[in-house]
C-alpha cells in the first residue's frame, strides 16, 4: 500500500518535470525543424539556392581546417571571426571606458545632464556607418576606422542606461550620504555604483549587441580579414553556401556574446540579492 501511495506521488512529479523538459527543448527544436523544411521547399523552387545538406556539407569542409593561412587576405573561417571579435572588442571596450564613466556624471550632475541632453539626442539616432568615412578620414586606415565605427556604436546605449540608473537612485539614499557627510568617492562605491550595476550591464548588453551588427557592415565595406569581408567575398564568388554558412556563424556568436553577459548580469543580481 506504502509502495503504490510512494508511486503514485512521484509520478506525476517525474511527468511533471519531463513536460517541462520537453517543453524547454522541443519548442526550439519544432522551431528550428520548421526553419529548415522551409529553407528545403524555397530551395527546390529558386535555383542557385543551396539545400541545407549540401550546406551542410560544405559547412563540414570548411571547419576541417579553420585556421588555415595562405596569404595575408586568405585565412580560414576561424581567423576571419576572431579578427571580427578582436575589433569589436576593442571598440567595444574603449567605449565602456569612457561611456559608463560618462553615464555616471551625467546622471550625477543636473547641469551636465541638461547639456549632453540635446548632444545625445542629436548624434544617437546617427547610424554607425555614417562615422566609417570620418574614421578612414582620422585615422588614414581602415582597421582604425572600423574600430571607430564600433566605438561610436557601443558608447551611446552605456551612457544613456547608466545616466538613467544613476538619475533613479532613491533620493533617501542620496539624503542620507549627505547627513553622514560623506565624501563623494564614498557616494559613488557605497551607493551608486551598487544601485546602478543593473543599468550598466544593461547598457553593455545592447552595445555588445549593436557592436556585433556594425561589425559585418563595417567589414564589408572596409574590406581586409574578418567575417564581414569573408561573406562579401563569397557573394563576389557566388558562393551561396558560404554566404548562409557565414549568416549561421554571426548569428551563432552574437547569440553567446548575449548569453555570457546575461549570465554575468544574473550572478550580479543574485550577489546583490
Amino acid at each position: 500500500m506504502n509502495t503504490a501511495t510512494r508511486t503514485a506521488t512521484i509520478n506525476p512529479m517525474t511527468a511533471g518535470t519531463l513536460a517541462a523538459q520537453l517543453g524547454r527543448l522541443g519548442y526550439p527544436l519544432i522551431g528550428l525543424i520548421s526553419v529548415v523544411i522551409i529553407w528545403e521547399a524555397i530551395a527546390g523552387k529558386i535555383p542557385g539556392i543551396p539545400t541545407p545538406y549540401d550546406t551542410l556539407l560544405a559547412a563540414i569542409v570548411l571547419f576541417e581546417d579553420p585556421f588555415y593561412r595562405n596569404g595575408p587576405n586568405d585565412v580560414g573561417i576561424g581567423w576571419n571571426v576572431l579578427a571580427s571579435l578582436w575589433r569589436v572588442g576593442v571598440g567595444f571596450g574603449l567605449a565602456a571606458l569612457v561611456g559608463i564613466p560618462a553615464g555616471f556624471v551625467i546622471g550625477r550632475y543636473a547641469p551636465v545632464r541638461k547639456m549632453a541632453a540635446p548632444v545625445i539626442s542629436l548624434l544617437r539616432p546617427v547610424s554607425p556607418l555614417a562615422w566609417l568615412p570620418l574614421g578612414l578620414l582620422l585615422f588614414k586606415a581602415a582597421e582604425p576606422a572600423a574600430i571607430w565605427a564600433i566605438f561610436i556604436c557601443s558608447i551611446w546605449p552605456m551612457i544613456i542606461n547608466t545616466a538613467d540608473g544613476v538619475a533613479r537612485v532613491p533620493s533617501d539614499y542620496l539624503n542620507i550620504a549627505r547627513v553622514l557627510n560623506l565624501s563623494e568617492r564614498k557616494v559613488l562605491t557605497s551607493i551608486l555604483v551598487p544601485s546602478v550595476l543593473p543599468y550598466v550591464l544593461t547598457g553593455v548588453r545592447l552595445s555588445i549587441g549593436t557592436a556585433w551588427l556594425v561589425i559585418v557592415a563595417a567589414e564589408m565595406l572596409t574590406g581586409g580579414t574578418g567575417i564581414g569581408f569573408w561573406l562579401w567575398d563569397e557573394w563576389n564568388n557566388l558562393n551561396v553556401q558560404h554566404i548562409i554558412i557565414a549568416i549561421v556563424i554571426i548569428g551563432l556568436v552574437g547569440m553567446l556574446l548575449d548569453a555570457a553577459l546575461l549570465a554575468l548580469a544574473r550572478r550580479f543580481a543574485f550577489a546583490e540579492e
